[in-house]
Order: C-alpha cells, then sequence, then structure tokens
C-alpha cells in the first residue's frame, strides 16, 4: 500500500470508530476484508489511528471536523506535512480538499490541548495537581513496550542477550534491573525465542515497579488476576505459594501455560475454591483504565460519569471481600491502572475507615516517572 493510502483506510477505520464501534473491533474487521495489506501495512495504519485517537480533540480542532477526515488533517498541520501532497484523490489516496477545508480548522483551546473529555478535566486536575497537564500531554505519545526479565529463567543480562539475537534491543531500568525497555523492535517480541523460552514477560514498568513494593510474604492470593501476569511475577521471586483467583475464570485460561513457559509455580482456583487466608492479597482491581489511555485511546472517549460511578461501588466491594483472606498481621495490595483518586486514594481511605484494615504505604505513577498510570496502595491488617 501506498502511504496514501494507508492514511485512507485509517480514515476509513476512524470514522467507523467514531460513529460507535470499539477500535479493536474495527482494525480487525478491515484487517480482515483487506487482505492485500501486508503487515507493514497493517501496522503503519494502527499506530495512524492511534495517534489520531489520543490526540482527537486537539487534531478534530485543528483539522476543522471530528471525522476521519478531519483527524487525519489535523495531523497534517500538528506535524507540520502538507495535506496537498496525501490529500490527491489519485488511485487509493484520499479525495482532494474541497469547499474551504483547508481553512475550517483552528488552533485548540487550553482544554482541547490537554486532550481529554470536558468532564474528566475536573478530575484529572484533582487527583494530579500541578503535574496534570504535563501528565496530560505525555498520554498524547504512544507507550514504550516494556518487559519483565524472569528470575525464574534468566538475568537480565541473558535476557537482553538473547533478545538481541533476534534483533530486538532492550536495556534495563535503573531503579528495577529486571524491568527492560525496548529500544528496537518491539513488533518482533512475540516471536523472540526470549519470550517463547519464558525469558521476558510483557509487562508494563509501572505495575512492575508496584509489584517490587509488595511486601515478602510465604502464602500470597492474587484476587483479582486476570491475564496472571503479577501472579507471574510474585512467582518469580521464589519460595512464595501463589494462588490465583478472578471473579472471571475464563481470563485465566492462559494462565497455566504462560506458567510452564516461566518455570513459575501458580494454584488456580475458581469462585468458591479459596481456603484459609493469606500473608498477602493482591487486588488490581476493574478500573477506568485512566492510566493506560495512550495505550486504549479509544477508552478516553467510551468513559462516562455512569460507568466511572458503577466502577467505584465494584472497587469497594471487592476490597471488602478479598479483605476476609488477609490473615492477621497481613497484608492487603489494591491496585488500579487509574489516575483518577475517587478510584484511587479515597476508595482506600473509605476502606480503611470502615475496616480492621490500616494504610501501610501507597504510591502513584505517571508517564512522567514510570511508563502508564498505576497506583498501589499497601494495607495491613490490625
Amino acid at each position: 500500500m501506498t502511504p496514501a493510502a494507508r492514511v485512507q483506510a485509517a480514515i476509513t477505520i476512524l470514522d467507523q470508530i467514531l460513529s460507535g464501534d470499539p477500535a479493536e473491533a474495527a482494525l480487525l474487521r478491515w484487517s480482515r476484508s483487506s487482505r492485500f495489506a501486508g503487515s507493514g501495512d497493517r501496522a503503519a495504519i494502527r499506530d495512524l489511528v492511534f495517534d489520531s485517537l489520543r490526540r482527537r480533540r486537539s487534531r478534530a480542532a485543528l483539522g476543522g471536523a471530528l471525522t476521519g477526515r478531519g483527524l487525519i488533517l489535523g495531523m497534517c498541520l500538528q506535524e507540520g506535512l502538507d495535506p496537498v501532497q496525501i490529500f490527491t484523490g489519485e488511485g487509493h489516496a484520499p479525495a482532494k480538499l474541497a469547499g474551504g477545508e483547508l481553512g475550517k480548522g483552528r488552533q485548540p483551546t487550553e482544554a482541547e490541548a490537554l486532550d481529554l473529555p470536558d468532564w474528566v478535566q475536573p478530575l484529572w486536575a484533582g487527583s494530579l495537581g500541578a503535574n496534570a497537564k504535563p501528565v496530560a500531554r505525555a498520554m498524547s505519545a504512544r507507550a514504550p513496550v516494556w518487559l519483565r526479565a524472569n528470575a525464574l529463567r534468566a538475568t537480565p543480562a541473558q535476557a537482553i542477550a538473547s533478545l538481541a539475537q533476534d534483533g530486538i534491543v532492550a536495556q534495563s531500568f535503573t531503579g528495577l534491573p529486571t524491568a527492560l525497555v525496548v529500544i528496537e523492535g518491539a513488533r518482533k517480541v512475540s516471536n523472540a525465542r526470549a519470550y517463547r523460552d519464558g525469558l521476558v514477560e510483557l509487562q508494563d514498568l509501572s505495575p512492575q515497579l508496584a509489584c517490587a513494593m509488595l511486601p515478602t510474604a510465604q502464602k500470597v492470593l492474587d484476587y483479582c488476576a486476570g491475564g496472571g501476569g503479577k501472579s507471574l511475577a510474585i512467582a518469580a521471586r521464589g519460595n512464595v505459594d501463589v494462588t490465583a483467583h478472578d471473579a472471571n475464570p475464563a481470563r485465566m485460561n492462559d494462565l497455566p501455560s504462560r506458567a510452564d513457559r516461566a518455570g513459575a509455580k501458580v494454584r488456580i482456583a475458581k469462585s468458591g475454591q479459596i481456603r484459609g487466608t493469606f500473608d498477602l492479597v493482591v487486588t488490581d482491581v476493574p478500573c477506568s483504565g485512566s492510566g493506560t489511555w495512550r495505550r486504549t485511546p479509544d477508552a478516553k472517549w467510551r468513559l462516562d460519569r455512569d460507568r466511572l460511578r458503577d466502577l467505584v461501588e465494584i472497587q469497594a466491594g471487592i476490597l471488602d471481600d478479598a479483605g476476609r483472606y488477609v490473615a492477621p498481621n497481613g497484608y492487603l495490595a489494591y491496585m488500579t491502572c487509574s489516575l483518577i483518586d475517587e478510584e484511587n486514594g479515597q476508595q482506600v481511605a473509605a476502606f480503611a475507615g470502615r475496616s480492621e484494615f490500616e494504610l501501610h504505604s501507597q504510591r502513584v505513577f505517571t508517564p512522567l516517572d514510570a511508563s502508564d498510570g498505576f497506583f498501589v496502595a499497601i494495607l495491613r491488617r490490625r
């Protein structure tokens, strides 16, 4: 595909997303109906779509319309590209600009430049204070790819060397050597020998740092395990008995094979099968995902107040349920991939006020000091 044809494909997909389709579904549908597109084409089109969703408000202002064409025109103006060279109408390129289309745009307002929904901005500012605008601007950029070097299989240096054999350049994070940022070759990771042999796992820096904060424990329950990334990270410490549980067991379907690949021992417990108490219970709860909006940018525009309210209620219920499994003097870790304080500090304070738990420590990670936005609080049972 030519660059202009890729742009037209992105316009088509963006229009579908703006009409209400989830981004992944729209991309998959286009891919299945466009067998002529190679892997490089699909990756480039995905980048165009996701970059435009990250900067939806600012690009719509610049492009003069909240449409696929408007967003791509806004991209051209934002990045100093000549739109006339792209909107040529030739072959599979977008139709020529017409009817004063090029002059309809304007500079974004201060609010539009943050690329956040209006209703989110007060919550964002109240949660992040002086960092609100810098974090919002950081969210408009593509997120880096992070790996966790699996201590059960290799040292960080061995993992880096193995990745290099497959053309992937990675380096350790200064504050946590097992966290590896991919500098080159990110799209090769899933086929790399280091990944297939369990030397590395895909995991963002922020949850890796949060897991590093967890107290040492012999018996651990990952209460909202999902795909099991934190279960595997905890098991990689060695000499720990890890049980994984999720309200939707199907989310854990791949965990046994992942654990086998990683050389980790993780027990799976379905609902009603949790027995006894634990030194540490980890709850990575359902949340708005606001800390990961640069990875899933359409979620930023799909969230609304009612859904946020429902999530806060779900989180409170999970804390109450999970707390029952914490042994006396044991720890309860509460995690979200959110930057909204209603889901974070306020949620933890409310729980501590109605329970036998007291706050031990808490931390908010943002793209300014880690990678994704992430919150962790560790409470201790009195």
